[in-house]
């Protein structure tokens, strides 16, 4: 088995408290990056390693995007684009669906396009004829990728490059988790995008460059909502179970269905934290709403759901919802602590039970 580990860990199963014992754990001198995509993760795992493992000079902390203009395109661009220079980055940029050449990759004043960065450096790691990868190697020990779900596109291509090196690979993600990506755009393995991102993990391990294990304990969401979480996706996809560590008990727990008529009523008894697909829905009602993405690592002791059509669909007949919308459901459903309601008028089948002023 090659030296590279996945762990698939649900909501809730601490990934990044995890991620920051293991660094705590290692000797002070191993040469360890740790990579996650969105800035306010590095913030925080910079804050949280600081804070529990001490100052470790050893030991950084990248985004994405500046772990490849950093080691892939700055140093070895002109092996693609002889005497060119990175000038910098281009996140919101697009060279057009007809660019070629230099200019597919970087714009006028020579800083890349996040969309073309990792192609570009893919590229570069067969161009530089092994010298990418000779100088991450003498540069790290140990490359830890957190919430990795979030990869498309080259980003595949890429990490199975960096599964054929010295450097142990360590991953940690949740492809239910899987609501926001490096390269919405991309083309290129479309078909691992997004929650699909399981299919490619598997498919490395099948080939023996993989090894996954799945943490399936979760200590935020209570028993009756980690259970409903886990009806979520399609049986296929074969995910474990999800077993709960907390036992705090209150006098409404679970996952409940709410009449509109009742919402106020719902939102002065218990407070919840309210959550919607988007700003464009959920405006019948007057409510602090959160997006569903932005509520994605935060925890609350109750949110109350309002629903998108195929979300009722799911509830009322049983359909299951596509991949990107069911990780988005799942993201709002596991944000809760004790309960989850849920703005619904028809329940159809829906075994769930409704709430009502009288039950408070």
């Amino acid at each position: 088995m090659a030296n590279n580990f996945l762990t698939l860990a649900v909501a809730g199963a601490r990934k990044t408290q995890g991620l920051v014992e293991h660094c705590k754990a290692l000797p002070a001198d191993r040469k360890v990056l740790l990579i996650t995509f969105a800035q306010t993760n590095q913030i925080e795992l910079r804050e949280r390693i600081k804070q529990h493992a001490g100052d470790r000079p050893a030991l950084e902390v990248s985004g994405w995007f500046s772990f490849l203009l950093r080691h892939f395109v700055k140093p070895f661009v002109p092996f693609v684009f002889p005497g060119k220079r990175c000038m910098g980055f281009n996140f919101d940029g697009d060279p057009g669906r007809y660019a070629s050449g230099v200019g597919r990759f970087f714009d006028s004043a020579s800083n890349v396009y996040a969309r073309e960065i990792a192609r570009l450096s893919h590229e570069l790691i067969g161009k530089s004829g092994g010298a990418l990868i000779h100088r991450l190697e003498c540069l790290y020990d140990e490359i830890l990728i957190d919430e990795v779900q979030d990869l498309s596109g080259y980003d595949w291509s890429i990490l199975e490059a960096l599964f054929g090196t010295r450097i142990e690979i360590r991953l940690v993600g949740d492809a239910r988790q899987a609501v926001f990506s490096t390269n919405p755009h991309s083309r290129m393995k479309k078909a691992f995008a997004y929650s699909k991102s399981l299919g490619w993990f598997r498919g490395q391990q099948e080939a023996g460059r993989l090894e996954i294990t799945y943490s399936s304990i979760t200590w935020r969401c209570c028993q009756a909502i980690a259970t409903f979480s886990d009806t979520i996706f399609e049986p296929t996809w074969e995910f474990p179970e999800t077993t709960s560590e907390n036992h705090e008990a209150t006098a409404h727990d679970g996952v409940f269905l709410v009449r509109k008529e009742h919402v106020s009523q719902y939102v002065d008894t218990f407070q919840p934290q309210c959550l919607r697909n988007s700003i464009r829905s959920g405006r019948e009602f007057d409510l602090d709403y959160m997006n569903f993405g932005v509520s994605k690592g935060r925890t609350f002791n109750r949110v109350l759901i309002y629903p998108t059509n195929p979300i009722g669909k799911f509830i009322s007949k049983g359909e299951y919802l596509v991949p990107l919308s069911a990780a988005d459901f799942y993201v709002a459903v596991t944000r809760a602590q004790q309960s989850v309601a849920i703005i619904l008028d028809k329940p159809g089948a829906s075994p769930l039970p409704y709430w009502s002023p009288s039950d408070a």
